[in-house]
């Protein structure tokens, strides 16, 4: 009959295919229990040898601690070859029950999986790289009485972060081309505004800055000065001011005044440099 006949091929099939799927399935199992074992094994290797501390230095970042963004290295590293290996049995596995469309796909997958290893090291180190310029430039820019230190230094880092960010999606093989282009215009906008906003309200402060190197030497603490109109002794200078103390009350005078104004110093006996 027509229908015991489609069971009795159905059954054939399955028969012959039976050997290949208990092969396909050991493969799958015995590469599960490899992998874990190794990746286990990697984990311990790595946490021993202090591949840690590498991750440590990212986490400490500002940008990591606010977005809440942890790493480990030793577990990455051991994750990522757990996964490697499984690729490798599926793809084994794949072979044996004859699924040649499947197995070039997992076979495509572990070859990319190197520019996307590559890219993912370059955003991390993106992020330490950005912070580490942060650092001085905050560091410069407090040391130099800068204005506004933590925002130029915030700044710097979104600049470099985006820039190698956008380099570790093209290593990973994604079209960058709009994003790169949308966002050299919104930074071109974004540094212009800044840079206008920045001058016009710290324009008398760097003012102040520059006049501290030409008055350098021409006025010290100890000396009895008057500076418009206001007399006193100098008791403290800093990048942008010198501060006066007068009979019963402190002037605090912005430096510009020394190049701006008529300085008299009364303190005897000193070469001016």
């Amino acid at each position: 009959m027509p229908i015991l006949e489609i069971v009795e091929e159905v059954l054939k099939k399955f028969a012959s295919a039976l050997p290949n799927v208990v092969g396909a399935i050991a493969i799958l199992l015995f590469g599960w229990l490899l992998a874990k074992v190794v990746s286990k094994a990697l984990e311990k290797i790595f946490t021993t040898l202090k591949f840690d501390k590498l991750g440590d230095k990212i986490n400490e970042t500002d940008f990591a601690t606010k977005a809440n963004f942890k790493i480990r290295v030793s577990v990455f590293l051991s994750r990522l070859v757990y996964y490697l290996l499984m690729l490798i049995f599926i793809m084994m596995a794949t072979d044996v029950l004859g699924m040649a469309v499947v197995s070039a796909m997992v076979s495509d997958l572990i070859a990319y999986l190197p520019r996307l290893l590559s890219a993912i090291i370059l955003f991390v180190l993106g992020i330490y790289l950005a912070e580490f310029v942060k650092n001085i430039v905050y560091a410069a820019c407090n040391a130099l009485a800068i204005p506004s230190s933590k925002i130029i230094s915030t700044f710097v880092f979104y600049l470099i972060f985006l820039t190698l960010t956008i380099s570790a999606l093209a290593q990973a093989s994604i079209e960058t081309s709009l994003i790169t282009s949308n966002l050299t215009v919104i930074l071109g906008g974004v540094v212009l505004a800044f840079s206008i906003g920045y001058g016009f309200a710290s324009r008398d402060t760097m003012a102040n800055f520059i006049a501290s190197f030409y008055s350098k030497n021409k006025v010290k603490i100890g000396d009895m000065v008057s500076i418009d109109g206001s007399s006193g002794k100098v008791v403290a200078m800093d990048s942008i001011s010198v501060t006066l103390q007068a009979e019963g009350k402190i002037i605090i005078i912005p430096l510009k005044k020394l190049t701006s104004e008529k300085v008299e110093i009364y303190t005897a006996e000193r070469q001016i440099k």
